[in-house]
């Protein structure tokens, strides 16, 4: 079993929850939320906000907080080979308790399909709330250009 060694990024602040399926092993190593180079999500934010996340895990955790973003996983801890999230087997799902009642979260999303499955299959039932999926940010997800991700996000973050 892997354990998320990455603590959920939100303050008193924070509206928006985006949350992403298990660390990669590059976020592992780093540390921190999306942290292989290929993953596009900082680019994704830094183009909707206009805003630089910079290039260390507290720039971007400033950058997350300064614009009201909450940012964690569904998954605490499974079974994965690499960074595949085809593999993922024996999932314990993290709570989300710390967050939602700390934060006025007024819409969740999550990041990729995988996310998806695993939030309807663990989270719904506790959260009674409905999560917005977004195209996953991903390396893997060579089908969607940083241009469509964009679109996409900006769509659903902005209405």
């Amino acid at each position: 079993m892997i354990v998320h060694n990455i603590p959920p990024v939100f303050d008193e602040h924070s509206e928006i929850l985006i949350l992403g399926s298990f660390p990669s092993v590059k976020s592992r190593e780093a540390a921190f939320f999306y942290g292989h180079p290929q993953n596009r999500f900082w680019r994704v934010m830094e183009v909707l906000y206009s805003d630089c996340p910079g290039d260390t895990a507290e720039t971007k955790k400033a950058f997350l907080l300064r614009h009201h973003i909450a940012v964690w996983d569904v998954i605490g801890e499974c079974e994965i080979v690499g960074s595949s999230d085809a593999s993922i087997r024996n999932v314990k799902a993290n709570d989300l308790t710390p967050i939602l009642q700390t934060a006025p979260i007024r819409r969740i999303f999550v990041n990729g399909t995988t996310a998806a499955k695993y939030y309807k299959k663990y989270l719904l039932p506790i959260t009674g709330r409905e999560a917005v999926t977004l195209p996953s940010t991903s390396p893997a997800n060579a089908a969607k250009s940083l241009n469509d991700l964009i679109s996409a996000w900006r769509a659903a973050l902005f209405n």
